[in-house]
């Protein structure tokens, strides 16, 4: 029995030792990201218990009433909008919904770019070329103009819209998977699984693939505040969610008329925005530098 708890004991020491060095290097702007960040999780996931109103819930009486903490009246912690929506209502449930883009079009992006980067590494010769002739023309592409004219060619289609935003930045997963499996590949233990005759399929999924996790879900981090710019840019513009949907890109967008009568409207959804942007790529910069044996 003493035995056994042994190696409990030492891994659970272990544990502690990784979560004490990581208190004492992660900075204090770091922590107030991380709290931000699981706030927004929160308000997302919980958006039905959490927000006071419905988002679409209309009351005509007190359209673009103040705040509370500006002298409203009527009980709105941050005013309503043009059509007497509470506007923090709104905002719970935008950030969810610009949230769960985002994810969903950063691991579509993730895994495109993971799986190309691999199948060059793997192929090399021609096949390389290719994928690093179309990772070229990626990156020199205005992404912005390409997708703002397939919304408007093909009309606006959710499922389109989620999978445009996912191919944005693909090509910067492709580089860097490419990178580091032919880094990885070239190890001991790659070369002795591949002579003991492993499928290729096993070696890049249970040996490579574990190995380089670390540095594509930095990268997830980092390219994650690009998506929410992109999804709030092409919303804001009027290409992205649609009414009677809600996003911060349409509630800032819907705000920008009344900037100078309700500035309120805007500056909650912008400021939001800045800070969720911002936080993730505090994180992400953290996370890249203490992954990175180099620096301690």
């Amino acid at each position: 029995m003493h035995m056994a708890s042994a190696p409990r004991k030492q891994l659970s020491m272990g544990g502690l030792r990784v979560l004490t060095a990581m208190r004492r290097r992660m900075p204090w702007i770091v922590w107030l990201s991380l709290a931000w960040l699981l706030l927004v999780v929160f308000l997302s996931i919980f958006a039905e218990f959490v927000a006071p109103y419905g988002f679409n819930k209309q009351n005509l009486l007190h359209r673009l009433d103040a705040p509370l903490w500006l002298g409203g009246k009527h009980g709105y912690w941050l005013g309503t909008d043009h059509l007497g929506r509470d506007v923090l209502s709104r905002l719970i449930y935008g950030m969810r919904t610009s949230i769960i883009i985002a994810l969903v079009g950063s691991w579509i992006g993730a895994i495109i770019g993971t799986t190309l980067g691999m199948m060059a590494a793997h192929f090399r010769g021609i096949v390389d070329d290719a994928i690093m002739i179309l990772v070229d023309f990626q990156a020199s592409m205005p992404f912005l103009i390409i997708a703002l004219a397939v919304l408007a060619f093909f009309g606006n289609n959710f499922v389109l819209f989620v999978v445009l935003v996912g191919l944005n930045g693909w090509e910067v997963y492709a580089r860097l998977t490419r990178g580091q499996v032919m880094s990885v590949g070239a190890r001991g233990y790659a070369m002795a699984v591949r002579l003991l005759g492993a499928r290729p399929t096993r070696i890049y999924l249970r040996h490579i693939l574990p190995n380089i996790a670390s540095v594509l879900l930095v990268q997830l981090t980092l390219s994650f505040p690009e998506t929410i710019l992109l999804e709030t840019s092409l919303s804001f513009l009027g290409l992205g969610v649609q009414p009677p949907n809600t996003s911060l890109g349409l509630a800032l967008g819907e705000g920008r008329v009344y900037l100078t009568s309700a500035w309120w409207i805007g500056v909650s959804a912008g400021t939001s925005i800045f800070l969720t942007t911002l936080a993730m790529s505090l994180l992400g910069d953290w996370a890249r530098d203490y992954l990175d044996p180099r620096l301690y």
